[in-house]
């Protein structure tokens, strides 16, 4: 889920790439990975990145890139990148690149319900990092083709027992796993021995990237925050920090001390923006009582300002 360390993983994976000299193409629907510094970055929220534009900038064995989708609609994002991958299938045929091939989101790049994936996915892949919240609902020739399963967040082993399940297989030695903060479970198919657990090397650019991805980036509907106010006659989205301050410097005294007092702040800062020191600074403010309306605006914009604006 959302927050398990997913992209911290990604985001290492790919450093230790760049650092051996292995050329990389990231298929990146949400903008998780614009700060990659060892990549160019094709396409953002207003421009679509092209098929004609990724070969060209992989045609150069140095350089890596990451094609950013915000840019197209949802719905198209498919068929982008069916379009994409046989370009570069053809391509490593006659270079040996791009090395690796990462696909996130993959449930929506390779969704069950279509049938593009048999068509564009090749008999064997080899090189290709899919990342998903929901492997069960990836095209079945995807999910035939993985030679490794990584799992993190709670309950691991339930995730590689769902994926053994739907090849027809039972990994061996698979047992009820807690794992640590920063840790991976990890099975090689067809192998005997059981699922090991491994520390994940948090990349150097991480919390940059987590800085501008809160700060400026385009967190997703059923995760922004909405100022609603006690009537619940506002819906007022906040996709991102930025906009959050402008938002809550904006709103009426009504519907600022509403969320306030709900705790809305410092939950939103905890369970969507992960940052536990934010949550606790907000959660100081909400508490007490001896601070104004404004003083209480003031004390939580000077937090998120000082550890993301600034930064960002």
């Amino acid at each position: 889920s959302s927050g398990s360390g997913k992209s911290t993983l990604a985001a290492g994976v790919l450093e230790r790439l760049a650092e051996s000299e292995r050329q990389f193409c990231v298929v990146d629907p949400e903008g998780d990975y614009r700060e990659i510094a060892e990549a160019i970055v094709l396409g953002d929220s207003q421009h679509e990145p092209s098929v004609a534009e990724v070969l060209d900038v992989l045609a150069k064995p140095t350089q890596s890139v990451v094609v950013n989708l915000l840019g197209i609609a949802l719905e198209r994002r498919p068929a982008f990148f069916h379009a994409l991958l046989p370009q570069l299938q053809e391509l490593r045929a006659g270079t040996g690149r791009p090395h690796w091939i990462i696909v996130d989101e993959a449930h929506h790049q390779l969704p069950a319900s279509s049938d593009a994936a048999a068509l564009t996915l090749p008999r064997e892949l080899d090189g290709i990092f899919f990342i998903t919240v929901h492997p069960e609902h990836m095209a079945a020739p995807a999910l035939s083709a993985i030679d490794l399963m990584i799992a993190v967040g709670k309950s691991p082993e339930n995730r590689i027992r769902a994926w053994g399940a739907m090849l027809g297989f039972e990994p061996a030695g698979l047992e009820p796993t807690t794992l640590e903060p920063g840790e991976a479970l990890a099975w090689r198919r067809g192998e005997d021995s059981p699922p090991f657990r491994f520390q994940i090397a948090s990349p150097r650019g991480d919390r940059r990237r987590h800085q501008r991805k809160y700060a400026e980036g385009e967190i997703p509907e059923h995760h922004s925050f909405y100022f609603r106010g006690p009537q619940e006659k506002l819906n007022l989205r906040a996709q991102n920090l930025n906009l959050f301050l402008q938002l809550g410097d904006g709103v009426d005294d009504a519907t600022w001390l509403h969320h306030l007092r709900r705790g809305d702040y410092s939950r939103w800062f905890r369970d969507v923006i992960r940052d536990e020191e934010l949550a606790a600074e907000a959660s100081r403010v909400e508490r007490d009582a001896q601070l104004d309306t404004q003083a209480t605006r003031a004390a939580i914009h000077a937090a998120v300002e000082q550890r993301y604006t600034h930064s960002a």
